[in-house]
């Protein structure tokens, strides 16, 4: 096997995991997997560049049609492409369009020589079980997806057969965004997808076993969670609003990473 090559620009294009929340705040801004994985590239590649340019809420085709030429215009070598699970959690979905959105995406940036990373979706199902009834369509969305990025040669992580990615404590409280462990673990499994000198498949590794729950108590939590999350995110959809109205890019620009060994 060759050795990986060394990245010297990284471009992250997708929605709110891409953009990193669950992992800090709207004060100290949202670090995320990709900026973690970045700071990883950074140890290996001093010099490497990086630029975020995802925005939560965003579909598939609007990353598309938003993001992609931005993305391209900054010749990256490294490209994730992670978009979907909006479109996945529409009351109507075509995940035939949603994948072509995708593969245009993959052809794009394979043609100008670039490395393109991707991601199935975990079972949001074992997740949050009130949305259990949306496994099929991501079972067929995960599907399209392998076949979409083998035809490109694509790094695909394959978090859904991974029990890990359904640990409670790798999401944060809303259920949709990973937790900082769980970003942090999207990291990993990225590094080890590409092959990163050190990285390995430890991210795969169950955390201990959490204490049983109440029934009533479950339920008790269920009901919060629907209302205090899930409620809230379909009333923005009904009323054809967005989380992302409004927001920009945090980091459009290639800029250097600052990685921990080098922050004082």
């Amino acid at each position: 096997m060759s050795a990986t090559p060394p990245y010297r620009r990284f471009v992250a294009i997708g929605d709110s995991q891409t953009e990193g929340l669950g992992d800090g705040d709207e004060t100290a801004g949202w670090r995320g997997w990709a900026d973690r994985l970045a700071e990883t590239l950074a140890e290996r590649e001093p010099g490497l560049r990086y630029a975020n340019l995802a925005v939560r809420g965003r579909l598939a085709g609007q990353v598309r049609a938003e993001q992609l030429a931005p993305a391209l215009a900054l010749r990256p070598d490294l490209v994730s492409v992670v978009a979907g699970m909006n479109d996945l959690m529409r009351p109507r979905v075509d995940t035939a369009a949603v994948t072509a959105e995708l593969e245009a995406m993959f052809a794009a940036c394979t043609a100008t020589g670039a490395r393109v990373l991707t991601f199935t979706f975990p079972d949001i199902g074992a997740i949050a079980p009130p949305a259990r009834g949306l496994r099929p369509r991501l079972l067929d969305l995960n599907a399209r997806i392998r076949a979409a990025a083998e035809r490109h040669s694509v790094v695909v992580v394959d978090f859904f057969p991974q029990a890990a990615t359904t640990d409670p404590r790798m999401w944060s409280a809303d259920r949709l965004h990973a937790s900082p462990l769980g970003h942090a673990r999207i990291a990993a499994a990225a590094a080890h997808a590409l092959a990163l000198p050190g990285s390995d498949d430890r991210w795969v590794e169950p955390l201990p076993p959490l204490p049983p729950v109440a029934l009533a108590r479950r339920a008790a939590q269920e009901a919060a969670w629907i209302g205090g999350f899930l409620g809230p995110w379909l009333l923005r959809r009904l009323r054809g609003r967005s989380s992302g109205d409004g927001r920009v890019a945090k980091r459009p620009e290639l800029r250097e990473v600052a990685t921990p060994h080098r922050v004082h």
